[in-house]
């Protein structure tokens, strides 16, 4: 079935989101995985450039966010093995639990140790980015077996409230009470709101687990890690796939590579307080980007995934372009404002065609690792440029690294002409099978 058709009999309905058990379930899951997000990319660099700790360091250090896009190497230990500890919860509520207790032990860990020794807290920052990338993948695999296919996107909506409110908390709440609070309590406190999507995962039920007989070592590595990517080039052929994955490369770069640290002494060098940047570019910002996702979603029903999505990765991809104008207008409020809701709400539009496109990718015999593999092959790009933006600003100045980022639009657009009419013909022959 082509995904237009498929996006059009699975509508999100706001009264099963709100009412059903598994939706408010999905609602604190989502908080927990979007909660540890920013605690390792874009409020940690506030902390370390609080500390007087280089850019090109802080964008390194807080690069530890990169574990989201190599997630997709350990996914396949969710699908196929039980942890020792934790099996009375079941496979998945297991990982879960496991990954919880991570992460609030790696937030409580950087807030002991402080970036005033600062390789152990490194080490705790990317045990928190492990810990939560983990969350991600169990937290996937949770909602695709809770539920039926007709209730996925109802699960879909709660999941990404909860993940935005984490952002809030993580992001907007953190830096407000940074101008009040040291980063000491303000990472303690945070480890201790992961109690209540605790809570929820030890009340939560077991998905019904599909039983497996049990596998030698060498054949679960072919069914868990091999065959997941050899059925991808099987269904599309190397021409296609190759160019399927290319596309997934670079699409999002502009987006991802201003995700990690460099945006957080980039504001601060424009001349904004904490409040100020907490206040415009997480609560309001975040606000606008909801605004996004809703029109986002709106048009793929109306007008399709296709078109939706070019228009999208050229509005979004070209929105970095804004932050040129706040260059030329430092410390104005009202100029980081209107680049704020340019920026946010293409971010927000571009999200529901990416989901809607990766998903039709995917194999339902494979869904959890090919999804894993596709978000991070579609985040790893532009993580590697956010890696290295420090340095590129320390030679070349703000103006200049947010132009490179917008450099991959151009294949990607490119690719995105070629690959277009041979995906849709593509879904059209097996909505006919």
């Amino acid at each position: 079935m082509p995904i237009e058709a498929v996006a059009a009999a699975n509508k999100p309905s706001l009264w099963r989101a709100f009412a059903t058990p598994a939706a408010w379930t999905m609602l604190l899951f989502g908080f927990s995985s979007g909660l540890p997000f920013l605690l390792v990319a874009g409020t940690l660099a506030y902390w370390l450039k609080q500390r007087g700790i280089a850019i090109a360091d802080i964008t390194m250090i807080a690069s530890a966010g990169m574990a989201y896009a190599l997630k997709f190497l350990w996914a396949p230990l969710l699908d196929h093995w039980r942890l020792p500890l934790f099996q009375r919860l079941g496979r998945r509520r297991g990982w879960l639990l496991f990954a919880q207790l991570g992460v609030v032990a790696g937030l409580l860990a950087m807030a002991v140790i402080t970036p005033d020794n600062l390789a152990p807290f490194v080490a705790a920052a990317l045990a928190v980015a492990i810990f939560g990338a983990t969350q991600d993948i169990a937290v996937d695999a949770y909602r695709i077996e809770i539920a039926p296919v007709r209730d996925q996107g109802a699960l879909v909506a709660t999941y990404s409230l909860g993940y935005r409110i984490g952002l809030l908390v993580a992001g907007a709440l953190a830096l407000i009470l940074a101008d009040h609070w040291s980063w000491r309590i303000i990472y303690i406190a945070m480890a201790a709101t992961m109690f209540v999507p605790i809570a929820a995962n030890l009340l939560a039920r077991e998905p019904a687990a599909v039983a497996h007989a049990p596998m030698r070592w060498r054949e679960a590595m072919r069914v868990g890690i091999i065959e997941p990517f050899a059925d991808f080039f099987r269904r599309y052929r190397w021409p296609l796939a190759l160019a399927t994955l290319a596309f997934i490369l670079l699409f999002k770069v502009p987006e991802q590579a201003t995700i990690g640290g460099i945006m957080s002494p980039f504001y601060r060098d424009m001349g904004f307080t904490l409040t100020q940047i907490g206040a415009i570019t997480k609560i309001y910002g975040v606000a606008v980007g909801i605004a996004g996702v809703f029109v986002g979603g709106a048009a793929v029903a109306r007008f399709g995934v296709w078109p939706t999505l070019f228009v999208a990765l050229v509005v979004c991809g070209c929105s970095n372009l804004l932050y040129l104008v706040l260059i030329a207008h430092p410390g104005d409020v009202w100029m980081l404002t209107a680049v704020i809701s340019g920026e946010n709400f293409t971010l927000g539009f571009l999200g529901p065609p990416t989901v809607a496109f990766l998903s039709s990718l995917v194999n339902r015999e494979h869904t959890a690792t090919q999804y894993a593999l596709l978000v991070s092959l579609v985040n790893l790009p532009g993580k590697v440029l956010g890696f290295f933006a420090g340095a590129i600003v320390a030679a070349s100045g703000y103006a200049v690294f947010f132009v490179i980022t917008v450099c991959a639009i151009a294949p990607a657009v490119l690719l995105f002409a070629w690959l277009w009419p041979r995906l849709r013909k593509l879904e059209a022959t097996r909505g006919e099978a």
